[in-house]
């Protein structure tokens, strides 16, 4: 049995018939072909699923899609300006060498930027601790934090936070 999921993926207005227990994970990969947000460690660990919710960080992994009924919700793949430009916190992210195997990069861009509706301050002290929920086996977070620290001092004063 599936039911109608009405919701905005990355600004398109989307209707979907999904099953009660699907995760919003695997209806965004799955139902529509979005591959950018992974799955990681299935206990709402590690935030690699981590997507936006009417603006709010949410790890996909353990919301369920009939969740977002009505909602907004923004992947990766919805956060560029266009197909030939990076966002500016994915341009922080590249500047700052900010990831290896890429496989985390995703979900910490998307936490990165619901931060920035989060008033957390463009602080080292203050990003780790709001990254707290992401984890990265690759880094050592030193170019993750230093590249959320510029794009949240940029993008509040470009005023232009999705």
């Amino acid at each position: 049995m599936t039911h109608p999921l009405h919701f905005t993926l990355n600004g398109q207005p989307t209707t979907l018939d999904v099953a009660p227990s699907a995760w919003l994970l695997d209806v965004l990969r799955d139902g529509c072909g979005l591959k950018g947000t992974h799955q990681g460690c299935d206990t709402a660990q590690c935030g690699a699923c981590t997507v936006l919710v009417d603006g709010l960080a949410v790890k996909s992994c353990n919301r369920l899609g009939l969740q977002t009924q009505g909602r907004s919700v923004t992947t990766i793949e919805g956060v560029a300006p266009n197909e030939h430009a990076l966002h500016v916190m994915q341009q922080c992210f590249t500047r700052h060498h900010a990831l290896q195997c890429g496989f985390c990069t995703a979900g910490f861009v998307m936490r990165a930027l619901a931060m920035v509706n989060e008033a957390v301050p463009a602080q080292e002290h203050a990003v780790r601790a709001a990254l707290s929920g992401n984890l990265c086996r690759c880094t050592g977070y030193e170019g993750i934090v230093k590249a959320v620290c510029e794009g949240l001092q940029l993008l509040r004063q470009l005023d232009t936070a999705p």
